[in-house]
């Protein structure tokens, strides 16, 4: 079996994995939430208000605040929504699946160990992007 062969077979087992499998099944969840689709469908709007308000010639600073300050409680609800919790829960468990796959296999091709070759989380410092410390 070639490098390619092997890299299909992994490709099927990631498909396999449940992290992979609850993805796919909060995505569809998310998809059918029509309370969170018009919340994604009004922030979109809000967001392309904003972007038409702030290439005018003469805008009005006033209306593109007041835009903003709709544009982020939409943001808020949106990420409150159950629905959209275990999606971003789901999603971030299986990054770190693909982190670890890819950190392997980058460590490999740079001459490392692939026994022992692995993905080493680190904080970036921002909280706001973080689901809390290990």
């Amino acid at each position: 079996m070639d490098i390619i062969d092997l890299t299909r077979k992994l490709g099927k087992l990631i498909q396999e994995d449940e992290r992979y499998i609850k993805l796919q099944i909060t995505q569809q969840n998310s998809d059918n939430d029509a309370e969170l689709q018009k919340l994604i469908g009004d922030f979109n709007l809000k967001r392309m208000s904003i972007n038409t308000e702030a290439s005018k010639d003469e805008r009005d600073e006033n209306k593109i605040k007041k835009l903003n300050d709709e544009l982020r409680e939409l943001y808020s609800e949106i990420m409150q929504n159950e629905t959209m919790i275990a999606y971003n829960e789901a999603k971030q468990e299986f990054d770190v699946l693909l982190n670890r796959i890819n950190s392997i296999i980058i460590q490999s091709a740079q001459g490392e160990d692939p026994e022992t070759a692995d993905y080493q989380e680190s904080c970036s410092g921002s909280c706001s992007s973080c689901s809390g410390c290990n």
